[in-house]
């Protein structure tokens, strides 16, 4: 078996929500599918994709590992972000191709199931704190265990189109304000997680923290920038709380100092990232060593949620897995088949390759140019801050 056709598919659903679908097809027939992350980089992903196929078209599916370290160090220059969200749309498809050709799940491809269903965290946003408690209820109402929101907002004169502005302090006050709300609406079985989605420094993180701590959230997500995981030994010098990090690292190596020197609990590893199936594995089992858990990143569509719960279904050290929307509830004409859920947990039917398909003529009629931004933030004296 060769690979024959390698193509991307930037697309969004009904509901405008865009994904960056990559299906590489064989000469048996048999064909795998896969998904980039930062997808608003969707173009040179794409360009990179081009150009990882010379090294892929040709080659037996099956050499995932020979094929990685082609694609991520013939180059002779590791590969960098845009070409690691290539590596990994292309490895997880290939992983797809293989679990179909020996007609058998991916999760059994990866050690056999090591459990029958994953639990699984929702995205519970709301603009206001009253928004957020309602979100919150009806996810409880519905069957979900967990509850999500992101470090809020705060408003200000620097307001413009695309642009909102948030203010730490501010910020901070009404994170304590929404987790005790949330807190007191869902009672105190249900865990709660907090995304400050690396917005604030860290002496702002450091005594958010501390209030924080009277709540018991499950963990306090990318706290920080990712540039320098150096910086998370400060962090865990001083903040009591769970600590999740890792969603921007494209690769094992900026994990390797906050896995060695045990500076955070949770392993946020993004696979449509950090270089697929093939490299996340590792990273989960090297975290194993050190007693940290994995919370695979998944913002994104069927496709990544179908890889990361065969990861999950596999490893032994799981915390929680992302899962902004119910399977099979969003995108059923793009993805006519997906995972399963029930009562808060996903898991993958026990059927060859991961369990998604994918209507190519549907998508033709939903290309898109991804080129988009996210909102730019800003703090009130007008510095830009992440988003």
């Amino acid at each position: 078996m060769k690979v024959t056709q390698i193509r991307t598919f930037p697309v969004t659903d009904e509901e405008g929500r865009g994904y960056f679908i990559v299906r590489v097809d064989t000469d048996a027939g048999i064909y795998g599918l896969g998904e980039s992350g930062i997808k608003n980089w969707g173009i040179a992903v794409a360009n990179a994709v081009e150009h990882l196929s010379e090294l892929v078209i040709g080659q037996d599916p099956w050499e995932t590992e020979r094929l990685w370290q082609l694609m991520f160090r013939a180059g002779f220059f590791p590969a960098d972000k845009v070409y690691s969200c290539a590596i990994s749309a292309i490895d997880i498809a290939l992983w797809d191709i293989k679990g179909k050709a020996a007609g058998l799940p991916v999760y059994k491809l990866l050690g056999g199931p090591v459990r029958r269903k994953v639990v699984c965290y929702p995205h519970a946003q709301g603009p206001t704190t009253q928004a957020l408690v309602d979100n919150s209820r009806r996810l409880v109402d519905e069957g979900w265990k967990f509850v999500r929101w992101g470090q809020p907002e705060t408003s200000g004169e620097f307001e413009a189109v695309g642009t909102a502005v948030l203010e730490p302090r501010k910020s901070m006050v009404i994170a304590v304000e929404q987790m005790r709300a949330v807190r007191e609406a869902v009672g105190p079985e249900i865990e709660m997680c907090l995304d400050v989605h690396t917005r604030l420094d860290p002496p702002h993180v450091i005594q958010m923290c501390k209030w924080l701590e009277e709540f018991r959230p499950f963990f306090i997500e990318d706290p920080i920038r990712s540039e320098n995981p150096g910086s998370y030994r400060n962090l865990a010098r001083h903040v009591s709380l769970p600590i999740a990090a890792g969603e921007q690292w494209a690769s094992r190596w900026p994990f390797r100092e906050v896995i060695e020197e045990e500076l955070i609990n949770y392993a946020r590893i993004d696979l449509c990232i950090v270089g697929g199936l093939t490299e996340a594995l590792k990273i989960t089992h090297w975290a194993e060593t050190h007693y940290i858990d994995i919370v695979p990143h998944n913002p994104l569509g069927p496709v990544s949620a179908a890889a990361c719960v065969s990861l999950c279904m596999a490893s032994t050290n799981v915390g929680v897995q992302e899962m902004p929307r119910r399977p099979g509830s969003f995108a059923t004409s793009l993805f006519p088949k997906q995972i399963q859920w029930k009562d808060g947990y996903a898991f993958c039917p026990d059927e060859p390759g991961l369990g998604v398909d994918f209507d190519v003529e549907a998508a033709e009629q939903a290309r898109y140019t991804p080129q988009d931004w996210p909102t730019r933030l800003y703090r009130e004296d007008g510095a830009f801050t992440n988003w």
